[in-house]
């Protein structure tokens, strides 16, 4: 049975959330975070480098979410949540599912980064260390995160789901940044369209489902 290593609080409610989506039967083996918000050092015996999301499945061990989304629909999809090849739709498609990590993340784990490092940093330097990262996040950061949003935004504005009309798996993967964004974005501010396709996904059964059997899952609203 396909297996999911699931890390508390993380990217792998996406995964049991496509599951809960297509019906398909798994199993759940939990992890949790270290007090310093790290993945614990079991995870390193399931893949080398110890992140979550990961899943195995006949003898296959698939990390990365956009991965693990591919191997799931490739394998027991049976053609949903994917628009047909060779439309437009698919193209769209494929762009918002590997988009999720390869661009949308970034600025938000950048201002993740500069918002605890002077938390963390020892007292005599926090005041510089503040400093530095408070200039990073205003000349960087913050551009980079305006823009994004106001991207989804304006695609939104197009249909109520990234790759179209129909909702699909682009749109499991976009959630985790839009949900971040929404936690310590500021997308609530001038975003309603971004906004309406949180509460549009947070109303879906499967998304309910998913989160009754993963835990607690605080970047979500």
């Amino acid at each position: 049975m396909l297996t999911v290593h699931h890390l508390n609080n993380s990217r792998s409610q996406r995964v049991l959330w496509l599951l809960e989506e297509l019906g398909l039967p798994y199993q759940i083996v939990r992890y949790q975070r270290q007090p310093d918000m790290r993945a614990p050092a079991e995870l390193r015996a399931i893949h080398p480098l110890g992140k979550s999301p990961v899943i195995t499945d006949n003898g296959n061990t698939v990390a990365e979410s956009g991965a693990i989304a591919e191997y799931i629909l490739s394998s027991y999809g049976e053609g949903r949540l994917i628009p047909p090849p060779g439309t437009p739709e698919r193209l769209r498609y494929t762009y918002w599912l590997h988009y999720a990590e390869g661009s949308a993340m970034s600025p938000l784990l950048l201002k993740l980064l500069f918002t605890l490092m002077p938390k963390r940093a020892p007292a005599l330097l926090r005041p510089l260390v503040r400093k530095v990262c408070n200039q990073a996040l205003t000349t960087l950061v913050h551009p980079q995160l305006k823009q994004h949003m106001a991207y989804w935004e304006s695609e939104l504005g197009k249909s109520e789901w990234f790759a179209g009309v129909e909702f699909t798996a682009a749109d499991i993967q976009m959630s985790f940044p839009l949900e971040a964004a929404a936690a310590r974005g500021g997308l609530e501010q001038g975003h309603p369209k971004s906004m309406a396709f949180l509460d549009r996904i947070h109303a879906r059964p499967a998304y309910k489902r998913a989160l009754e059997k993963g835990g607690p899952y605080m970047i979500g609203r």
